[in-house]
């Protein structure tokens, strides 16, 4: 059962098809180049995490001064002191950021991919838990080629992650807007 204001927003998407497929194009195009050079795209992407954290932590700081009360301001002021210490040293050195939050982000692959196949037999004999416990030993095994690979791969994996994200991200917008895009009568009538 459809309403006539679903009608009228898929009407409003279809006539803006053509943004969808430009924007799906130029994330495919940037996909791309990150794929051209993934320590490149890992730099860039850890540059931007660390504009992001410096700027919270200068915001936590600010704040700190706000807070009344001795416990709330040392709290706050601890926080931003150690959000900007991380963002300044994400920017001083890119290179030593990735391969920490690669490392961080294979403990975390392992410790979810545990915890999966441990839900994952507690499930048992229900139908399905065989699934649920296979894909922990997908992510538990991930966790490890990373860890073995690491710290090389903290030069390269983000890269490839936003990479992969921006090619999925841009082709699913491209075969949306073409989706969307009007279909002529067949004919001429």
């Amino acid at each position: 059962m459809t309403n006539d204001l679903d009608e009228v927003r898929v009407f409003d998407l279809n006539r803006q098809w053509g943004w969808f497929v430009g924007l799906g194009a130029v994330f495919l195009l940037f996909g791309l180049i990150a794929f051209g050079n993934l320590f490149a795209a890992t730099m860039v992407s850890v540059l931007f995490v660390g504009i992001l954290v410096g700027a919270a932590g200068i915001a936590f700081l600010v704040h700190a001064f706000q807070v009344r009360g001795w416990q709330n301001v040392t709290f706050w002021a601890l926080s931003g002191g150690l959000y900007t210490i991380a963002g300044l040293l994400a920017f001083i050195n890119p290179t030593l950021a990735s391969t920490v939050i690669t490392l961080v982000m294979a403990v975390s692959f392992m410790a979810a991919g545990a915890f999966r196949i441990w839900f994952g037999l507690q499930l048992r004999p229900g139908r399905g838990w065989q699934l649920i416990a296979l894909s922990g030993a997908v992510t538990a095994l991930i966790g490890l080629i990373i860890a073995f690979s690491w710290p090389a791969s903290g030069l390269w994996l983000l890269g490839l992650i936003l990479a992969v994200d921006l090619t999925v991200q841009g082709a699913a917008m491209v075969l949306f807007g073409l989706g969307l895009r009007p279909v002529l009568p067949v004919g001429g009538d």
